[in-house]
């Protein structure tokens, strides 16, 4: 069976960056995806179009291809007061290369990296950890096979389906974090990672 759009795709990898393994994933549990519906890089499922289980790939992505090039405008700059938790600054969690959820301007979690700690401000990265980078990948197809409804309604792990907890605020489920709502829900059992900011 080929692999193409709406197949369920097992794959063994490793991500070499600059000379040294980023990433991988082994036979014993590979990286699972439903082919085509843009799960993964666009680039890296073009790639492996047509394979066989049992096929080998290797390819390389530009930073274009890729997580995009570095952008030195999503290197930000954050008052300490924007880390006090409880009422105290959460020192604890002020560590260059920790990476931490954070609500943007518009409600929605992004993911930052501590790229410096000063006495008064914390420089944030927003930019993806890969991005700027060349990507390297070795693997091999570990097995191909036809997906069935449920998975491609709910998703391989019920991904596409809207996190519980948070009433009727999503406007699309609480994909990677943030469903896409205003305000605060403050429900502990809401499911999104970080504050999903749903307005009950």
């Amino acid at each position: 069976m080929k692999i193409q759009k709406n197949k369920v795709v097992a794959v063994s990898y490793e991500l070499e960056v600059e000379g040294k393994t980023a990433d991988k994933a082994g036979s014993e549990a590979p990286l699972e995806y439903i082919h085509g519906t843009g799960m993964l890089l666009p680039k890296f499922e073009a790639a492996l179009d047509g394979k066989v289980a049992g096929d080998p790939f290797e390819f390389t992505l530009s930073p274009e291809e890729g997580y995009g090039t570095y952008n030195p405008n999503y290197l930000v700059q954050l008052p300490m007061e924007a880390f006090i938790i409880d009422g105290r600054t959460a020192t604890e969690l002020l560590v260059p290369g920790r990476t931490l959820p954070m609500l943007n301007s518009e409600g929605q979690v992004v993911q930052g990296t501590i790229a410096a700690v000063g006495e008064k401000t914390v420089t944030m990265d927003f930019n993806h950890p890969m991005a700027g980078k060349i990507l390297h990948f070795t693997g091999k197809v570990e097995a191909v096979r036809e997906a069935t409804e449920k998975e491609l309604t709910e998703g391989l792990h019920g991904e596409y389906l809207p996190k519980e907890g948070c009433g009727n605020c999503h406007k699309g489920g609480c994909k990677d974090g943030d469903c896409g709502c205003e305000g605060d829900c403050g429900s502990e059992d809401c499911g999104c990672e970080g504050d999903c900011g749903c307005k009950n």
